[in-house]
């Protein structure tokens, strides 16, 4: 007997859905994954549990982070994400603090980060991690250079950036202080 509630049970419904959104059959997943279409039927009817390496093949196939499609199949959001339980990263060598403010969910297409950056810092990431991605940029406190697309910004304190990202990115804190901003991502 299945539970319904299992996360195995979630990722075979959520697997079986991106497929039929894309109006495949498991024929033409399995020709684009390199995933035979009966391990493929098994997955999606709960049958059986994907290794990191197919469910790899099928992140790839959906253009998804693994991370991103596990937390799709996670129980419902909370409605308030209480300040003291925002998971917080921190780059010490860059400079860098990242504040997941309303993490990513299945079912939402939003999420608000808080970024810092300490004077004189600066990151670069080499590609959209989904191309297309809609990013809204407020700067709270401070001035930050930003590089989309080959053009650089300069975004001060009050001003708002947005732009669709497709290519590479560079972030840069002029100084003479620290900035903070709020970024707001919208998947395509």
């Amino acid at each position: 007997m299945r539970d319904e509630d299992s996360v195995d049970t979630r990722l075979a419904a959520r697997l079986g859905l991106l497929r039929t959104e894309r109006g495949w059959s498991l024929d033409e997943l399995s020709r684009r994954a390199g995933v035979s279409r009966s391990t493929l039927s098994r997955l999606e009817r709960g049958e059986l549990s994907p290794t990191t390496a197919v469910l790899g093949q099928l992140c790839t196939v959906y253009g998804r982070t693994m991370s991103r499609l596990l937390l799709e199949v996670e129980a419902e959001p909370a409605q308030l994400v209480p300040a003291a339980r925002q998971p917080v990263w921190r780059d010490e060598r860059a400079g860098f603090v990242r504040r997941s403010v309303s993490p990513p969910h299945a079912g939402l297409r939003a999420e608000i980060v808080e970024g810092t950056l300490d004077a004189g810092s600066e990151i670069s990431y080499g590609n959209a991690p989904v191309p297309g991605v809609e990013q809204h940029v407020w700067v709270l406190e401070g001035t930050v250079e930003i590089t989309v697309d080959g053009t650089a910004h300069t975004v001060c304190e009050g001003d708002c950036l947005r732009f669709r990202l497709r290519g590479p990115s560079h972030f840069r804190c002029p100084g003479p202080q620290r900035t903070r901003y709020a970024l707001m991502i919208v998947l395509p």
